[in-house]
């Protein structure tokens, strides 16, 4: 099952003794299918927003709309286990085994046991965990990482249409970090789930997001945009100030390595024997080779020098290889590059297959395309806290108005009011098509 718009309307939640509101009048559209990342300080309710969805958190007022369907009605229990939830360490239950938890949706759900443990095996071979390797360990047995990945897999049971995170990646290492936001990369791509997701790191959030909600005390909505607009157009003072230092390199982030045209190498397999590709490396003027195993997965890099002085090449890999994969950032390409010695990354697919190098003049060359083209871009942001909905390009790129949110009556959906509004609510059908038009958030005058 793809991913659910989502549709916030004017909602609101009031705890008793509170002046003011953690969450006051937001309105926020998420598309279908996006990866829609909350930002913001500690306390400025991004994580009561996201518990809302679910209804962990009660809303006071407002509406929330997942395809098409207000759920503030629904069974609360219902509805939490058709909505996918990860939380830092994954949340795990320590007295059942990894296939245990990942099985305990499905089997609320009412599904038969064969059919649960061919979806355990699946979702583990999904997050790189080798079933029969795993799927009876206890939450203990595991690394941090890998508690994360089981939490996701969890999250991904029963196949939701939607999948909130909550600091999911807060509690590893930035190297276990990394490679498990490229993962989940690697599943979107996939999946094409609709996601929202609570961090603090703005870095995380240009690098996951389709779009980014920047929040400040209140759940104020200060900026809603896509990443190369709030790096490039910074709404405020709060939003610079959050961004922080280095958005020139924060650009590098917003780019993909299977974005870019990668170099080749000459390679060579563990069983040939190195003085043989030395004379092959002399004949052809190259100075390093990338050694292969039979999988064609790298193991090692080797300069010409090395390669001479070795009677025979390792089977084993190097672990410092400077490695990504097509859906790391050039950031992390270069930080790979910075680690390793040779001014390149090796780039391998989803199999961890060798496909080409990505060098520092593909970084060099991004860093001056991403700054022509924040100069050239004059598009209209996709929303920001303005009270009102930002103007939106027709099919001529010419800004048109956008009308307030209204309820369409019988259809059970929010859409904003058009010409064919009635059409669309006779047909059950939402003015909103999240494949046309960029989201939108908005909350009332005169917040502060």
């Amino acid at each position: 099952m793809s991913g659910a718009a989502i549709l916030l309307n004017q909602v609101t939640k009031r705890y008793p003794g509170q002046n003011e509101p953690a969450v006051g009048g937001l309105t926020l559209e998420i598309p279908a299918g996006t990866v829609v990342m909350f930002v913001g300080p500690s306390g400025c309710g991004k994580t009561t927003t996201l518990k809302m969805i679910n209804r962990l958190i009660e809303p006071t007022s407002g509406s929330i709309v997942i395809d098409g369907q207000d759920v503030t009605g629904m069974d609360g229990d219902e509805l939490r286990r058709n909505i996918g939830y990860v939380i830092q360490a994954g949340g795990l239950f320590p007295h059942m085994t990894v296939g245990t938890n990942i099985g305990l949706v499905p089997k609320m759900q009412g599904w038969d046991k064969e059919r649960i443990a061919r979806r355990v095996d699946e979702l583990l071979e999904l997050v790189s965990l080798d079933p029969d390797t795993y799927r009876d360990r206890y939450p203990k047995e595991l690394s941090g990482g890998q508690q994360q990945r089981v939490g996701v897999a969890r999250a991904l049971a029963a196949d939701p249409p939607v999948l909130l995170m909550d600091e999911p990646f807060g509690a590893v290492d930035p190297i276990t970090r990394q490679r498990l936001q490229n993962e989940l990369l690697n599943i979107q791509a996939e999946l094409q789930k609709t996601i929202v997701c609570v961090t603090h790191d703005f870095d995380e959030a240009v690098k996951l997001g389709d779009w980014i909600a920047v929040f400040d005390e209140g759940a104020q909505l200060v900026q809603y945009d896509s990443p190369e607009r709030i790096l490039a157009n910074p709404a405020n003072e709060f939003v610079e100030s959050f961004i922080g230092s280095g958005a020139g390199l924060k650009q590098l982030t917003l780019s993909r390595v299977g974005d870019v045209p990668l170099a080749e190498s000459p390679v060579a397999t563990s069983d040939e024997a190195p003085r043989d590709v030395a004379a092959q490396l002399d004949a052809a003027r190259e100075q390093n080779v990338v050694v292969l195993d039979p999988q064609h997965r790298p193991l090692r890099w080797y300069s010409r020098g090395q390669v001479e002085r070795l009677g025979h090449f390792p089977t084993t890999a190097d672990p410092d290889l400077p490695i990504v994969t097509a859906h790391s950032t050039l950031n992390d390409a270069l930080d790979a590059m910075l680690m390793g010695s040779t001014g390149s990354a090796i780039v391998v697919d989803r199999r961890d297959r060798f496909t080409g190098l990505v060098t520092i003049a593909t970084i060099m060359d991004a860093i001056a395309s991403s700054q022509s083209a924040a100069r050239e871009d004059s598009a209209t942001p996709a929303g920001t806290n303005t009270g009102e909905f930002a103007a939106v390009p027709d099919s001529t790129g010419a800004a048109q108005p956008v009308d307030e949110l209204r309820v369409v009556e019988g259809a059970g959906v929010e859409s904003r009011a058009s010409t064919h509004a009635d059409d669309d609510a006779a047909s059950g059908a939402s003015a909103f098509d999240p494949a046309r038009d960029a989201p939108h958030g908005r909350e009332p005058e005169g917040r502060s």
